[in-house]
């Protein structure tokens, strides 16, 4: 028994968080905010085998970037262990990770919601759409990797999240925007579990007011132009991103900051690419992601 499934990697633009303690459940925490899902990801491939003389009944092997942690991974598994004897089953897990890790761009959620489609598919589970999204949502709150990327990218798209929680749970408001592209500089990771940790009060009151005013534009400009509001209002911004966001819109070229990450980002209409990439192509310290929205959302790849 096998399965491959793809999650498309998620960025936020600004956000508030929904943390408060209550009986309901991780499903319930969470976060609102805005944000895009774009064409790369992570491929999670499931083989499931005989138990043989393994210690373990698990395997979790990684390509591409690569995770420092597989605790997500191992919830995930956990979860699905719970709905049925599978004590004399091997599990094969590949992860194959486009995106680079801890940039702001939902490498985990991405990991969990990938892996939460392939077990469904590989075991049989026949688990609601929604019930697998939530299982995997609950893994990001447990782990402490995120908030709200596994509600976004389990819808995709460019999105406002305007209720917190897991898929069934949160809402998200898909917004349609002409064709665009998405160009990206990443410089380097940021810990997304030290930064709600240590700045949740100061993010909560700006975050909530910007996803009311974006319900009214639905504008991705707009978005863009909050998204570096936020930003420079909760500290994330370095002198390298400064000096890139000032040389961009010196050129009339609009950009937002990945949360949580060193990772500038434009949406632009497909005409201004070489634009934007010839002055990203200064910073050679960065990694350049070139990409399109991916509107679909996490799915099985091989029905």
């Amino acid at each position: 028994m096998e399965a491959v499934a793809f999650c498309p990697a998620h960025i936020t633009g600004f956000f508030k968080a929904h943390l408060v303690d209550n009986e309901d459940g991780l499903q319930n925490l969470g976060s609102m905010g805005a944000g895009f899902s774009i064409k790369q990801g992570v491929t999670t491939k499931v083989k499931i085998e005989k138990k043989d003389n393994q210690k373990s009944n698990f395997k979790i092997t990684t390509y591409g970037y690569q995770s420092d942690k597989t605790d997500v991974s191992e919830y995930v598994l956990n979860e699905f262990l719970k709905l049925g004897e599978f004590s004399t089953k091997f599990f094969d897990i590949q992860h194959d990770i486009s995106i680079p890790v801890g940039y702001g761009l939902g490498s985990s959620s991405a990991v969990a919601l990938s892996l939460s489609f392939a077990l469904d598919q590989a075991l049989g589970t026949k688990l609601d759409k929604t019930m697998i999204g939530q299982i995997a949502h609950n893994a990001e709150i447990n782990c402490k990797t995120g908030l709200g990327d596994v509600l976004a990218s389990f819808h995709g798209g460019f999105e406002i999240r305007d209720k917190p929680g897991a898929p069934g749970i949160g809402h998200v408001e898909k917004i349609v925007t002409d064709k665009i592209s998405i160009i990206m500089i990443c410089f380097s990771p940021i810990s997304t579990n030290k930064f709600i940790k240590e700045r949740l009060s100061q993010i909560n009151g700006l975050g909530g007011k910007m996803v009311n005013k974006l319900l009214e534009s639905k504008n991705y400009e707009h978005f863009q132009d909050m998204s570096l509001e936020f930003a420079k209002y909760v500290d994330v911004m370095t002198p390298r991103m400064q000096k890139l966001v000032d040389e961009l819109l010196k050129n009339n070229i609009k950009c937002g900051i990945a949360l949580f990450g060193e990772t500038v980002f434009s949406m632009i209409p497909q005409q201004n690419e070489s634009k934007v990439l010839k002055i990203l192509q200064k910073y050679a310290d960065g990694i350049i992601i070139k990409s399109e929205l991916d509107d679909d959302g996490a799915r099985i790849l091989n029905n």
